[in-house]
């Protein structure tokens, strides 16, 4: 099996969570962990499954205003387009996908970034082998709530065993 987890992040925190989850998913699977600015305009044929994540910005995923409040307070990781516009680029994927992103944990808020991604994939041809998940950080910036990471690892590798020996049938 061989997976890509595509992802978003303006403070570390998603990037963080995206690479837990591909450790997690790298115990049964071939593993591509990438920037959205870096991830592939198309999805090739050998990826079975696609895994997209980012932060929560104002209920949904990123928008450029959201993005560009972010670099005026020193986040840097992802520069460029989001996950939005990365998923709204894709043409039809007919592959498993599972969707995650970041928010804070207090005060709990609506929206997420992950429902949003869900529907995108579901769209474009996509097969949810699960419902959207959200990583909890402890303020805007983060850090990361105790216990993140590893409960990120977890989910990559229940991941794999949902996916299993299917293959996509591109």
């Amino acid at each position: 099996m061989h997976a890509l987890v595509v992802y978003e992040s303006m403070y570390g925190n998603t990037q963080e969570i995206a690479e837990a989850i591909g450790q997690g998913l790298a115990g049964t699977a071939r593993v591509d962990v990438v920037e959205v600015g870096s991830a592939p305009a198309t999805i090739a044929d050998h990826i079975d499954l696609l895994v997209v994540g980012g932060p929560t910005h104002a209920f949904s995923m990123s928008r450029a205003t959201t993005r560009r409040d972010a670099r005026s307070e020193q986040a840097t990781v992802s520069s460029g387009d989001g996950i939005r516009e990365w998923l709204r680029s894709l043409g039809p994927v007919a592959v498993a996908a599972a969707t995650f992103d970041t928010k804070m944990h207090k005060p709990r808020l609506p929206g997420s970034a992950a429902r949003g991604a869900a529907r995108h994939l579901k769209h474009a041809g996509c097969r949810l082998v699960t419902r959207p998940e959200t990583f909890y950080v402890a303020d805007k910036n983060g850090p990361l709530v105790d216990g993140e990471i590893q409960r990120a690892a977890a989910w990559g590798n229940r991941l794999a065993s949902l996916v299993g020996g299917r293959t996509s049938s591109r």
